[in-house]
């Protein structure tokens, strides 16, 4: 069968090139960045979740596409690697690891269709037991240069999560810290010759009514010490408490392993707007990115100053794009994770389940492909996140001085010059090299002199001028997500922010949007993130 994913998806070959290096050699931590453990170059993730962890217990999408095309549309996608979630069951309940795929969706009913749609796009997949199974997606990845962190996300395979149905804490029905061990040992031994496995993310979204501090440390220094005795290439990832909100606890206490933390170690957070849905649908924008973004820092981010890598392993919008909620927080999210050049898994890959709920063929609309995964089901979107999939800087990156972009979370793109040296929004790479100075003036040097960004008047586009001492090329933060770029417009006090023209590219300035703390408007137009970068980029 001709798939149509690899026609409609552009083939972006830097990031692909990129991921055939990253797997090159085992990866390691130096300071809060994972690295090439033999060049010592920054490997920036850049990932898709790919779930197989619900009732049938194997990778989403093989009823819909051959198994070969999925992997090269993730590559295709400029995705250096992807999260595989497994339930503990797999690895430790060997009566049930050890039925084959037919066997597994004939025991949940499911026999008649995706059987034989598995047996049409993936006959090798189809009488192979679910470990086996298992082991052939994580070798067709690597055959396609993308490297996986093999994700523990539940116990008992299913949907995930809720705070009762007793996967979420150590002690819970199904979640036996020994068992847990057990199954991690067995992962960490069975893919050890498996080179682009790269890391091992130790349990999803710890939560509910048993989770407490002092099991965390005790359970997850268990796993770690598993893990790695088993497999001592692979990173270990640790996720928080509360859903993966909270790894606030560690800002006054270490986790203690025998092996060097500051070389494997590596911690994860999760975002979504649900987590904080009433403030996203009701409060302003500006105010709620700038206090929820500080909520990040503090129960997460601060471990990037602690010389600790962080994983934001899952964030993702409604792909649709008509949930307001996730449209305002994932502009927000998208600009955290610029200006912290973090490493990311975007939620999800999958249109559609087997069986999720109860539900058979339901469709996810975070998915990037669509209900038949024969489409990107939103382009725009795959492009916004395109965005941020190369490293802004990190070592191996330190290649000219330290310099701004200027990134619009909105649509992913930055701050250019057009043919005609008029400011205009781009895609990507950001090539232009912005100076955000002491001086309040942003300036690019082209020539001997630098020119600045100076506004000419309301609605009018800006233009790049001499640096002259004047309000209107005299530029500051404003709001609390710090995203408004502002100036005075000259012979007046009307203060301006940067916008988007109605040709949806050129660089103007309007009225600055709710700042007064109007909950109803939409200021995401007007937000500008300045991200530091090192990297040099030939336009």
């Amino acid at each position: 069968m001709e798939s149509s994913v690899l026609v409609l998806i552009p083939l972006l070959l830097c990031f692909f090139v990129k991921a055939a290096a990253a797997t090159a050699s085992p990866l390691s931590t130096s300071g809060r960045w994972i690295v090439d453990a033999g060049s010592g170059e920054r490997v920036k993730l850049a990932c898709v979740n790919w779930p197989s962890h619900l009732e049938p217990m194997v990778a989403e999408g093989m009823s819909k596409l051959p198994l070969d095309e999925i992997s090269k549309a993730i590559g295709a996608m400029g995705f250096n690697c992807v999260r595989l979630t497994w339930p503990t069951f797999l690895a430790t309940n060997d009566p049930l690891a050890n039925i084959t795929v037919r066997q597994s969706f004939d025991r949940l009913g499911l026999n008649f269709s995706d059987v034989s749609l598995i047996e049409r796009h993936n006959p090798a997949l189809v009488d192979l037991s679910l470990i086996e199974a298992y082991q052939a997606v994580v070798s067709n990845l690597g055959d396609n240069n993308v490297m996986v962190i093999l994700d523990n996300h539940i116990s008992k395979p299913g949907w995930c999560c809720s705070r009762t149905d007793g996967n979420g804490f150590f002690g819970d029905t199904y979640f036996d810290p020994n068992v847990w061990v057990e199954g991690l040992n067995y992962m960490a031994t069975l893919f050890g010759s498996h080179k682009n496995v790269i890391g091992m993310s130790l349990r999803n979204e710890l939560r509910g009514p048993r989770q407490n501090v002092e099991d965390w440390f005790k359970y997850m220094a268990m796993g770690a010490e598993a893990v790695h005795a088993a497999n001592k290439d692979v990173l270990v990832i640790l996720s928080g408490l509360s859903f993966d909100n909270d790894l606030g606890f560690l800002s006054t206490r270490q986790l203690n392993v025998s092996f060097s933390s500051k070389s494997k170690l590596v911690f994860e957070v999760h975002w979504y707007s649900f987590s904080n849905s009433e403030a996203w649908g009701n409060g302003n924008p500006n105010d709620v990115c700038g206090r929820i973004s500080g909520s990040v820092t503090n129960n997460a981010g601060f471990l990037l100053d602690r010389q600790f890598p962080l994983f934001l392993s899952e964030f993702g919008i409604d792909q649709r794009g008509v949930n307001e909620r996730d449209n305002r927080y994932f502009s927000c999210a998208m600009a955290y994770a610029a200006d912290k050049d973090l490493d990311w898994a975007l939620w999800t890959l999958q249109g559609s389940y087997y069986l999720r709920e109860g539900v058979v063929e339901l469709e996810e609309v975070y998915g990037l492909l669509s209900l038949n995964w024969t489409t990107v089901r939103n382009q725009t979107q795959l492009q916004r996140v395109q965005s941020i999939q190369q490293p802004f800087r990190g070592p191996g990156l330190s290649e000219v001085p330290p310099y701004k972009i200027i990134f619009h979370p909105l649509t992913g793109h930055c701050v250019t010059l057009d043919s005609s040296r008029r400011l205009a929004l781009a895609v990507g790479p950001c090539s232009e090299r912005w100076n955000f100075s002491d001086d309040q003036t942003l300036s690019l040097t082209t020539g001997s002199t630098p020119s600045c960004i100076t506004t000419v008047g309301v609605g009018m586009p800006v233009a790049l001028t001499e640096c002259d001492d004047v309000m209107s090329s005299k530029w500051a933060l404003l709001s609390s997500c710090h995203m408004h770029v502002s100036t005075k417009v000259a012979g007046g006090n009307a203060t301006v922010c940067l916008d988007v023209g109605g040709d949806d590219r050129s660089v103007i300035t309007n009225p600055c949007r709710c700042l007064g703390g109007d909950a109803s408007c939409d200021p995401e137009g007007q937000w500008f993130k300045l991200v530091t970068s090192t990297r040099l980029i030939i336009s």
